[in-house]
């Protein structure tokens, strides 16, 4: 279960941070192992202020760890031909990192494995991040010898898309039944820069086919916006059309983290306050047992599907790289994913 992770504890904040920074991947920096330590060490006090007041941490690993073992649970009922199943976390900058998984997968013997992205939307910036380290891992023998296959999308899977609308309606129930009709939803996804865009990610468009999933589950029954956090507040102006009712809805996170505890609860709640506006929003998937119930459906269709030959390891998309890529190991990774892990 692949993912970006985040700290436990306030205290594994800076080595959070450094290990974000050192990602060519995602952040390419001149001098990279040098400046990243020093932009780590000099975001870590507004960080560490950030995850204190959440709780002291970040929940994402206790709320993966709970939903891999509810999907493995139900996967050896939907497949037991490959039963008994197990899952493994393995987070790009937070414990337990990916060489650390890696090593542990290696030291408990398996040797068969899907590479199962928990983002359900497919950017270069995160799946493929985490696709790469998993690749150097592999290819330097600390995976040892398994047969891999990857999930690397779901982002329309309609047990997803129930999930997420069923948090949704219990959110415009909070809502006075005269005004429910034209509280404005605002899906809410982590931004990416344009440069990556422009290079042929598909982000952009994988999440805006998520929200009209959504919507056409809900019958369009509410006015929408697609949102991208980090990237000023579209409060202001809702308020100023009028629209003074809102639900936040995150839509490209499996889990609650910062993202949604601190910048959507906190953050943008304290802003709709302030402008007068009543926000609610939509749960994370966190525990959902709708949600669990969908990533066992994936993962059981992709192991009948890839016993039946009728898939490869790796799905047609993910063969494509962004026309404007030139990460070579992206490249590397796509061609050894596509052999099943075999040099």
């Amino acid at each position: 279960m692949l993912n970006m992770g985040g700290p436990s504890t306030v205290p594994e904040t800076y080595d959070f941070l450094k290990n974000l920074f050192m990602d060519g991947d995602l952040i390419p920096l001149p001098f990279q192992r040098v400046l990243a330590p020093l932009i780590a060490k000099r975001r870590t006090p507004q960080i560490e202020k950030q995850y204190a007041d959440i709780g002291g941490g970040s929940p994402i690993l206790k709320y993966t760890e709970m939903q891999g073992a509810g999907m493995c649970e139900l996967l050896d009922e939907l497949h037991p031909e490959t039963a008994p199943h197990k899952p493994y976390v393995a987070f790009r900058y937070a414990n337990p990192l990916t060489q650390e998984t890696a090593q542990r997968m290696k030291a408990d013997g398996v040797k068969r494995a899907i590479a199962f992205t928990q983002y359900p939307q497919y950017s270069c910036s995160t799946t493929g991040s985490s696709l790469n380290e998993l690749f150097r891992r592999g290819r330097a023998g600390e995976t040892g010898d398994i047969e891999w296959s990857v999930i690397d999308r779901w982002g329309t899977h309609p047990g997803f898309i129930e999930a997420v609308a069923q948090n949704i309606e219990a959110a415009l129930a909070k809502f006075q039944p005269s005004t429910r009709s034209d509280v404005v939803i605002l899906f809410s996804a982590h931004s990416l820069p344009m440069s990556v865009v422009n290079r042929g990610d598909p982000y952009v468009l994988e999440v805006s086919a998520s929200v009209n999933a959504v919507m056409d589950r809900l019958g369009h029954s509410n006015p929408y916006r697609l949102v991208w956090q980090s990237q000023g507040r579209l409060s202001k102006g809702l308020a100023r059309l009028g629209k003074k009712e809102a639900i936040l809805v995150p839509i490209a996170f499996t889990s609650d983290h910062i993202e949604t505890l601190y910048e959507l609860d906190l953050e943008y709640m304290k802003e709709g306050k302030e402008l007068g506006m009543e926000l609610h929003r939509a749960e994370s998937l966190n525990g959902s047992p709708v949600f669990i119930r969908a990533l066992a459906d994936i993962t059981a269709q992709h192991l009948r599907d890839y016993s039946a030959r009728t898939i490869g390891p790796t799905s047609v998309q993910m063969g494509l790289r962004c026309p404007g890529c030139k990460n070579m190991t992206c490249g590397q990774q796509k061609h050894w994913f596509a052999r099943a892990g075999r040099s």
